[in-house]
């Protein structure tokens, strides 16, 4: 069953697409740098900072967790959108559930293989449609699209999820990412055109 998160946007705006953007059928590829090689078998994810139980799931212990499927729009702070995207992964709500989110928490971060960061409040983090991804349209999501495992993010701009996601950290108060530091948005909201800080 595939789950359709593509109205939420009718929280933000009357429109689908956001302002500034334009609507693409290809999926363009941007990255800070190099491309990492990191397989499924020797994928990771470490779940650290103010939980209860800190842990580090190999791939077979991430899915047990619980796989779903999304219909989701993927939007580029660049300017470019593209609509339907059938994201397949476990989502973050999941992941910290599992792991106990401590009350105080109000942040989190995520790390990924190549060294990126990028951060975001806890509820937009625990929104449902936050997606550790690991299939793209049926197939495993390719390496330069962030495989193994990205994070997707429909209501922010795509640079707040993570390609190669090895790491979630839960923080007490906020953190910045390798983009938010260099001035782009912290909300990073589409339909309000929060690209730079």
């Amino acid at each position: 069953m595939v789950e359709d998160r593509t109205e939420l946007y009718r929280e933000f705006g009357d429109e689908r697409l956001p302002p500034g953007q334009h609507r693409t059928e290809s999926f363009p590829v941007l990255s800070k740098g190099n491309v990492p090689r990191v397989t499924r078998e020797e994928w990771s994810l470490s779940v650290r900072g103010a939980v209860e139980d800190p842990v580090t799931l190999d791939w077979e212990a991430f899915t047990d967790l619980g796989v779903e499927t999304q219909r989701q729009d993927f939007h580029c702070v660049t300017g470019w959108s593209r609509f339907d995207c059938a994201f397949t992964g476990v989502s973050l709500a999941t992941v910290a559930d599992h792991v106990g989110v401590e009350s105080d928490a109000v942040h989190v971060r995520f790390h990924a293989a190549d060294d990126y960061t990028t951060d975001l409040p806890l509820d937009d983090a625990l929104r449902p449609e936050t997606l550790l991804a690991f299939e793209f349209d049926g197939d495993p999501l390719p390496r330069d699209h962030g495989g193994p495992v990205r994070v997707v993010t429909p209501h922010k701009y795509a640079y707040k999820g993570a390609k190669w996601v090895t790491g979630v950290e839960f923080h007490t108060e906020p953190v910045r990412g390798f983009w938010e530091k260099r001035g782009y948005s912290v909300t990073a909201n589409p339909w309000r055109e929060e690209r730079y800080g």
